[in-house]
């Protein structure tokens, strides 16, 4: 049976706080095969785990990380907010897929930096839009990517040359059937994000996407383990 790869966005947030070490332990124990995280670098250039620009959402401080040094963070968040290495470490030998909203090419440097003194490269790969793809390709030239694409147009062929994914990674809706087969027939695998709904994993499923970003990963993993069960002879 075809394999498809149980992706858990920023850990598993309906059961604990995104994009914390919580969080993340509790996606693996609910079986991800790998954890989506958002990584952002404070003032002082330390990559740490947050999605938003600012503290106010999660942690309920109206400061921007970008404003903020690594220890301003931790003494705000009572040490909530893990850094990119922590996260590394907590996830073992699974996978670590790092999404870099508002990256610039110096940050995208230092996260790739960080991946590479934890030994961690041949497990992570990277995802956000065609520019911060390209320079992750730029930083390193055997990287993961998993472009995010937002259009059922293709991308241009010199773009696919340029960032060279192996995924392209598209809004759950887009995805039909033709629009997987016209990538697996262009060598590229389909990632999709995220559909929250068993009918509309099973939807995907169907459609030939190769993975699936979920924020209850333990609704996929129920449904991927069922559906190998019931594949069986």
């Amino acid at each position: 049976m075809r394999t498809v790869v149980a992706v858990a966005h920023r850990g598993d947030p309906y059961r604990v706080r995104e994009n914390t070490l919580p969080s993340v332990r509790s996606a693996l124990e609910r079986g991800a095969d790998t954890v989506e995280v958002d990584v952002r670098l404070t003032r002082d250039g330390v990559p740490l785990l947050l999605h938003d620009s600012s503290l106010e959402r999660l942690w309920g401080h109206d400061r921007r990380l970008a404003e903020l040094t690594h220890e301003e963070v931790r003494e705000l968040t009572r040490g909530g907010v893990p850094t990119l290495r922590d996260a590394l470490l907590a996830t073992g030998r699974a996978g670590l897929m790092i999404d870099l909203p508002g990256a610039s090419e110096e940050s995208v440097r230092t996260v790739i930096a960080t991946v590479r003194e934890c030994g961690a490269a041949e497990r992570v790969s990277y995802c956000a839009g065609p520019s911060t793809m390209l320079a992750v390709r730029a930083a390193d030239a055997t990287a993961e990517i998993a472009m995010t694409w937002t259009s059922v147009a293709p991308p241009l062929p010199s773009l696919v040359a340029a960032v060279r994914p192996r995924w392209l990674n598209y809004r759950f809706g887009l995805i039909t059937r033709d629009l997987t087969d016209r990538n697996h027939r262009d060598g590229l695998l389909v990632s999709a994000w995220t559909p929250d709904t068993r009918r509309s994993m099973r939807r995907l499923i169907a459609r030939g996407v190769d993975s699936i970003t979920t924020n209850r990963i333990d609704t996929l993993t129920s449904l991927l383990t069922n559906s190998r069960s019931t594949s069986r002879p």
